[in-house]
This record gives C-alpha cells, structure tokens and sequence, in this order.
C-alpha cells in the first residue's frame, strides 16, 4: 500500500510538471513573437533616407529651399507628361576627357518619380571610354550592357576593399550595390551603351576624382599628400587638371 501511495503521488505530480512545461514553451513562444514583432515594428519606422546631400531644418517655412523630396502637385492636376520622357534613343555625346556620357532620368526630368524610389540613366562610351569610379550615396544600381563590351567592377569597404569585376557584354546585367565605389570601363574598339536602374528618385553621384582633387576650394594639397603618399607638387598637378 505503502508503495502504491508513493506511486500515485508520483503520478499526481507529473500533470502538474508537464503543465509547467507546456506553459514555459508558450511563454517563451510569446516573447520570441514579442521581440520580433517589435524588430518588424522598429524596421519599419525609420527616418526617410535623405535625397539631397544635406538638409538644414529651420523654424520658419517661408525662408525654407528644399524638403526630402519634392512638394507634390494636387493629384487631380496631374498629366500624363508627369510621368513620361522621350529621347533616351539618343546617344550623349562623348566628346570629354573620360570618353563617357551620362544621361539621368531623375525625378528633375519626371515630375511623377517623386516618392517613388527609382530612377534611370542611359551612359554612353566612346571606345576606350570610362565612367569613372564614383559613388552613389542614396541607391544602388542594376546595369544592362545593350552595346559593346565593358569591364565593370566595384571595391567594398575598409578594411577589406575587396574588388569584384567582370567583363559584360550584350544582355549581360550586373548590380552595383549601395555607395560601393564603382566604375565601367569600354574595352571595346566601338561605342558601347548602358543602360542602369537606380534605387532613388534621386540616388545622387560623388566622381572620386573630382571631388578630390576637384573640390570648391581645394583641400590643402598636404592632406592630400600625406593620404595618398604623393609628392606635393603631384597632389597640386591633379589639382590642377580637375
């Protein structure tokens, strides 16, 4: 009897242990949804990334220049020109030091990309033309080679800089991820054209060696030359070309 008591109290407690159980696995159920309820919550209530290269805030609306983005025209006004642009058939013309020439279609050219997070260029390229490396520091690119051949690439960032390339011919697509510096280089002897998606109605663009040795004013030629371990008076020839 002794031993049959001792194994029904045995037998009472194990309901009791396995609803213990039951209720720790839903609690911890509950707060895993929690905490990622509150991440998709978080991420989703993010500040507009910003679509000029800066915007200083200001109390007083009538002295007020630009806002992230556009002022939006009344929906009832709108037209089928705010959303259309004919002439991206036309080549640009080449005729520079680079050998290259970009086309944008941004929301400066159609009214109607505003607020909707894309754009589009043409770039054309004289034979052994280059888009320079350049940067775009609100969106990343798709690039449709539709003529010629180009040798294409882009570097990661510090510390490893690591450079992908490729060598793209007709039909061939390759992405240049967001403000990874990144260049095209036609390896052709013909023209070639590409054409590129942008992930901004404005994703904006910083040529590295214009806004190097090019900058209004200039940067002191010794930080120059102490970042790139050139002689100074090198630094001041770049200088001088851009």
């Amino acid at each position: 009897m002794q031993s049959f008591s001792i194994f029904s109290q045995a037998n009472s407690k194990q309901p009791a242990k396995s609803t213990y159980i039951i209720m720790k696995r839903i609690r911890s159920i509950l707060i895993a949804f929690g905490l990622f309820a509150f991440a998709c919550s978080s991420a989703s209530a993010y500040d507009p990334s910003p679509l000029q290269d800066f915007c200083v805030a200001i109390k007083d609306i009538k002295n007020g220049v630009f806002v992230n983005g556009k002022f939006c025209k009344d929906p009832k006004l709108a037209v089928a020109e705010d959303f259309f642009f004919s002439g991206l058939n036309r080549p640009g013309n080449t005729s520079n030091p680079v050998g290259s020439n970009v086309t944008m279609i941004n929301v400066d050219i159609i009214p109607g990309l505003n607020t909707l997070g894309i754009s589009l260029v043409r770039i054309d390229y004289a034979p052994y033309g280059v888009n320079p490396p350049h940067t775009h520091p609100r969106g990343s690119e798709i690039l449709l080679v539709v003529e010629g051949t180009l040798y294409v690439g882009f570097v990661t960032a510090n510390p490893d800089n690591r450079l992908f390339t490729k060598i793209l011919n007709p039909g061939d697509v390759f992405v240049f991820p967001f403000g990874m510096i990144h260049f095209q280089f036609n390896i052709g002897k013909t023209a070639a054209v590409a054409f590129a998606g942008l992930s901004s109605q404005n994703a904006g663009v910083i040529t590295i060696a214009n806004a190097v040795f090019g900058s209004n004013p200039p940067i002191n030629p010794d930080v120059l030359a102490k970042a790139f371990q050139l002689n100074k008076n090198v630094v001041k020839y770049l200088q001088s070309r851009f």
